[in-house]
């Protein structure tokens, strides 16, 4: 129903998919705009990120340093002096490419375009920028890893994965060596490890409304309901004759959660039982009514995890001003 796509889904912002086992390389954000209902989520799971962002200015990049004997490596990219190699970018945009052939979900959030190879470029070099921010700033807010700990978690996959044999076989096919799966390994429990402080940083409770609206599909018809409302009809009388299923009930939520911003900023300005004016988006011409609110209101586990979501891409925005990236593409 159209109500459910005023929810945001849950979307993959920080592609930690070696978190999701074997996944075949980058996770794919879903990009579709319907909303459902789910259990309490994971925090493990925590996914990515209603608007892209920010991407670094493409600059010229030295190589990698070497004796005069040795041949520099080249490099995408460099993180506050972290490289990211070409090597270890190609592999990663192979494995993506693979997953957007194998897995169902779309491989894009709302307002980013993979139409092009350029815009698959740099979307998967982000999302290895965006892995380099945040295992640093694990490490730098006093995150540690063993070797025994990463060798236990190794050999954990190892196990559920068959064995040595199908281990071998697996990073093969996804172009990983020892070193290198080793290396990205350590890299996703750290990058997990600070998106989960991230996470527990948003409070179990907010101000949040609860509303309904009616939804139209042209102006016309629009404002003749306006002008019905403001002559005394009832509005939830105008809101079941135009969906009788749910008579626009859009719940409760709290600031950040609709796919459609304006039409919150609307209702987040109204008091209980007000009603807004005709607003244009893009899903049509919304008339929304605020049935009751609260200052703090527990959070439903599916608005907290959109919040964390909205968090994490904050958190990710910020160490993108601030941070030292440089990038360099053949």
């Amino acid at each position: 129903m159209v109500e459910q796509q005023l929810r945001r889904p849950h979307k993959l912002l920080v592609l930690t998919w070696l978190l999701l086992i074997f996944g075949g390389g980058i996770a794919l954000s879903a990009c579709d705009v319907l909303y459902r209902k789910t259990p309490s989520p994971d925090p493990s799971a925590l996914t990515d990120t209603p608007s892209p962002l920010p991407s670094a200015t493409l600059t010229a990049l030295p190589q990698a340093s070497a004796t005069p004997s040795q041949t520099p490596e080249p490099l995408a990219a460099l993180v506050n002096n972290e490289a990211i190699t070409l090597a270890e970018f190609q592999a990663e945009l192979a494995r993506f490419q693979v997953a957007r052939q194998t897995l169902p979900a779309a491989p894009a959030a709302p307002g980013i375009n993979l139409a092009t190879d350029t815009d698959v470029q740099k979307f998967v070099l982000d999302e290895l920028i965006n892995q380099r921010l945040l295992a640093q700033a694990a490490y730098a807010s006093g995150f540690t890893l063993s070797q025994e700990t990463l060798q236990a978690r190794l050999d954990g996959l190892t196990a559920q994965i068959g064995g040595a044999d199908a281990m071998q076989s697996w990073m093969t096919a996804n172009q990983y060596d020892t070193a290198s799966f080793q290396a990205a390994l350590a890299r996703s429990i750290a990058v997990a490890w600070m998106r989960d402080q991230i996470a527990v940083g948003v409070p179990n409770t907010a101000e949040q409304i609860h509303a309904r609206q009616i939804l139209l599909y042209n102006l016309e018809d629009a404002n003749q309901v306006l002008a019905q409302l403001q002559s005394g009809r009832d509005f939830a009388d105008l809101a079941f004759t135009y969906d009788p299923a749910a008579g626009g009930e859009l719940g409760w939520f709290p600031r950040g959660y609709l796919t459609e911003p304006e039409l919150e900023n609307a209702a987040f300005q109204l008091e209980a039982g007000a009603y807004t004016g005709v607003i244009q988006t893009s899903l049509g011409f919304h008339i929304l009514q605020v049935i009751e609110r609260e200052a703090e209101r527990p959070l439903e586990p599916d608005a907290r995890f959109v919040l964390q979501e909205n968090a994490l891409r904050d958190w990710l925005q910020a160490q993108w001003a601030q941070s030292n990236i440089q990038i360099s593409l053949p």
